[in-house]
């Protein structure tokens, strides 16, 4: 369920297991659906339209967790998902997110819920400056929150945020590194995580992912051990991204994310089983895969800014990456470019991480990615 990217490339990792695919996109053109044996455009409302894509396949699988409730439930009443409509409830939400974690006892930064604009001033005051006011429902990539620095117009805030129903006023974390797991369970109750990402982000969009993540032994091992604890406790089946902030000692949930995650790319060229292959091997109730990292990586997100010029959309001229034997470009043949939107991204190997590093940032400034480092070619 779901036509972008991460379905894309877990249908291509599929299949040469010999899997066939259905996709349910409301839109046709959708990058999954070009490579899919099938293709259902219907919205998720339609919920007859639903639960025949669900009577159509061994097991149905999201490729983003902000599916309707309604719509994965009535998968799961003629058929199966995995992971469950409860794990998407939970990681859809960030108030059931964050009061998931909290109750769980998993370490989070402190947060108060809001359902009220009348109310916010106060809880800001509570929580402190600096804080985020995120919207409850839905968001990513930095979309619905605002960072708050100083006292602020409550009203002003909440009609920034869309008026929503409630929001979730988050301490700000002093963070050293942002990080993150992405890890797997089995339909028996095995779980598998990846080796820890250390990821860097521009305007609140994943720019890069480190790996292995330039951290202490003990931290990545908390790391791993927090990402297995959360999978357990949700009863997990597939593949979840947990994002961290490493802060001294120690680690606390950020966001969780139940389904294949853009800084697991690197897991593509870099370690022994896909994250991609490992979310089809849980689906379907294989054995998970090998999760050791062959070499050390960094992988660098390709947004659609680099297609634009003053004289409109073009594709980048993809040489010199190319010429370098240890970087592998993925293009994700999502249609028209627009700025910020994901269309690929590339992975540089090395046994030095430092030089996969310097190498990968040397590609990311030629092409001219970053607005501060310069201007797009017309």
């Amino acid at each position: 369920m779901g036509g972008g990217q991460l379905g894309r490339m877990s249908i291509l990792a599929g299949r040469h297991m010999g899997f066939d695919f259905h996709v349910f996109e409301p839109k046709a053109g959708a990058t999954a659906a070009k490579v899919a044996d099938r293709a259902v455009h219907a919205p998720y409302s339609d919920l007859e339209a639903v639960r025949s894509f669900a009577k159509a396949v061994d097991a149905a699988t999201v490729e983003f967790e902000n599916v309707d409730r309604t719509a994965a439930e009535a998968v799961e009443e003629v058929g199966v998902l995995r992971p469950s409509s409860r794990v998407l409830s939970v990681c859809q939400h960030r108030r059931r997110e964050k009061e998931f974690l909290r109750a769980s006892g998993f370490p989070c930064a402190p947060f108060e819920v809001v359902e009220a604009r009348a109310h916010l001033a106060a809880a800001i005051e509570r929580i402190g400056r600096p804080c985020v006011v995120k919207t409850a429902a839905f968001g990513y990539d930095g979309k619905g929150q605002v960072k708050v620095t100083d006292p602020v117009e409550p009203d002003a805030v909440w009609t920034k945020l869309g008026a929503p129903e409630a929001v979730v006023v988050e301490a700000w974390i002093p963070f050293q590194a942002e990080v993150s797991v992405i890890c797997s369970r089995g339909r028996d109750g095995e779980v598998v995580c990846f080796p820890m990402a250390e990821n860097q982000h521009v305007n609140h969009i994943l720019h890069a992912s480190i790996v292995p993540a330039r951290v202490p032994a003990k931290i990545a091992a908390e790391g791993a051990a927090l990402a297995t604890a959360i999978a357990e406790r949700l009863d997990l089946v597939g593949v979840m991204g947990v994002e961290l902030f490493w802060i001294d000692d120690r680690l606390l949930v950020n966001e969780l994310a139940p389904r294949p995650h853009n800084s697991g790319h690197y897991t593509l060229d870099a370690t022994a089983t896909s994250q991609f292959e490992q979310h089809i091997r849980a689906v379907a109730g294989w054995p998970l895969g090998n999760t050791d990292l062959l070499r050390p990586a960094v992988m660098v997100n390709l947004l659609g800014d680099l297609w634009l010029s003053e004289h409109g959309p073009r594709a980048p001229d993809w040489s010199a990456l190319l010429a370098d034997p240890t970087l592998h470009l993925h293009l994700y043949d999502k249609g028209e470019p627009r700025p910020g939107r994901k269309m690929g991204h590339f992975t540089v190997l090395d046994p030095d991480p430092a030089l996969a590093l310097a190498r990968a940032e040397a590609h990311f400034t030629s092409l001219a990615l970053h607005p501060r480092l310069r201007t797009p070619r017309p």
